[in-house]
């Protein structure tokens, strides 16, 4: 058999602050969910298509909001 190098497409994403010239804000819970997994964790550069300088600011202001009781830490399983 013969094996072929599979590499997955490569999608660039444009990121969405870029696009609406603004900063992620602690305040805007809807917009920080988008960036949550299922499990509460933070994604990364590569899932979510924030650049890096908003990813930094991004996972501050993630962090700020968990810290003021308007994000859980850990979301609940069962």
């Amino acid at each position: 058999m013969m094996k072929t190098n599979r590499r997955p497409i490569k999608v660039v994403k444009k990121c969405q602050f870029c696009k609406d010239k603004s900063l992620p804000a602690f305040k805007d819970v809807s917009v920080l969910k988008r960036y949550l997994t299922e499990r509460g964790k933070i994604l990364s550069r590569l899932r979510s298509g924030v650049c890096a300088k908003h990813q930094r600011r991004l996972a501050q202001a993630i962090k700020q909001a968990r810290h003021l009781a308007l994000l859980p830490f850990v979301l609940r399983e069962g």
